[in-house]
């Protein structure tokens, strides 16, 4: 199936040629580009995190394949929501599912299941689910600037609603084994905004405790800080899974691209959403 925009006209310009400009005032053309396994990036609507989201990609040397593994915020399909055919289009072009890869995940997940938190959680994980997928904004928002670069580059879209530690762990583990037994190269995108509603001032001191624990590349710190440090940060597990997966296919270190917040945009500072832009390598 070819899913159609959801948030066209709302968390981005709904025409081509004024997405297309709105892209490129965020994007850095002759920024150098580098190998990463996986990044953090935001996805609200781009004219307030799309500043962090464009240095981001244009930081990356584009992969075959973009593994998109975000948050589920309709609370719609199911705890671990994978497609595994078809494209995804927005205004300004569409990017084709990479089947393989997608299915190799899913069927990674088959040793796993027995050890999952949830009942219903081990015999759906190894199912496709697309209706997670026809609302949901987290992915979506990150294709304008694949795009821009690339539309030759191809996705596997995941969202989850599982936030514990194991199933973080177990799914970086799948993403990883998964990744592993493909002869291309793959990027992990951890879709995920910051503390949502806080002052400025504390949104970033809560913030820099969680991105700490991403430049250590170190999942379970970050699990435990978002948990004791009431971090709203709505990607977390997106975030973890993706640093335990990073880590089994050999990363070394992380960088912050870059960090801004809400108010940095609209000029009022006393309750913003933070944003961070962060490459694993």
């Amino acid at each position: 199936m070819k899913r159609k925009p959801a948030v066209a006209g709302q968390f981005y310009s709904a025409s081509s040629s004024a997405l297309s400009k709105q892209v490129r005032n965020y994007v850095q053309s002759d920024k150098r580009r580098e190998k990463v396994i996986g990044a953090v990036c935001p996805h609200a609507g781009l004219m307030y995190s799309g500043a962090v989201a464009g240095a981001v990609y244009s930081g990356i040397e584009f992969p075959h394949t973009f593994v998109l593994i975000g948050p589920n915020h309709t609370g719609t399909g199911k705890p671990f929501s994978v497609m595994t055919s078809g494209e995804w289009e927005i205004p300004t072009g569409s990017l084709k599912i990479d089947s393989m890869l997608a299915n190799k995940i899913l069927n990674s997940f088959k040793s796993f299941v027995v050890d999952l938190p949830t009942g219903q959680a081990g015999s759906t994980l190894r199912e496709e689910d697309i209706s997670a997928h026809l609302k949901e904004h987290s992915l979506e928002v990150q294709l304008p600037f694949i795009i821009h670069f690339s539309s030759k580059v191809q996705i596997v879209p995941i969202t989850i609603m599982i936030d514990d530690l194991g199933s973080c762990r177990l799914i970086g583990e799948a993403l990883a084994g998964a990744i592993k037994d493909t002869d291309y190269a793959v990027t992990i995108i951890a879709s995920s905004d910051m503390s949502h509603y806080e002052t400025d001032s504390m949104a970033r001191a809560k913030d820099k405790k969680a991105i700490d624990r991403i430049l250590a590349l170190d999942p379970e710190g970050l699990y435990e800080t978002v948990m004791k440090e009431s971090v709203s940060m709505c990607g977390f597990a997106p975030a973890t899974a993706m640093l335990f997966a990073s880590k089994e296919l050999g990363a070394k270190e992380a960088s912050l691209v870059k960090y801004m917040t809400s108010g940095d945009v609209s000029g009022d500072y006393s309750s913003v959403v933070g944003y961070a832009g962060i490459i694993v390598k």
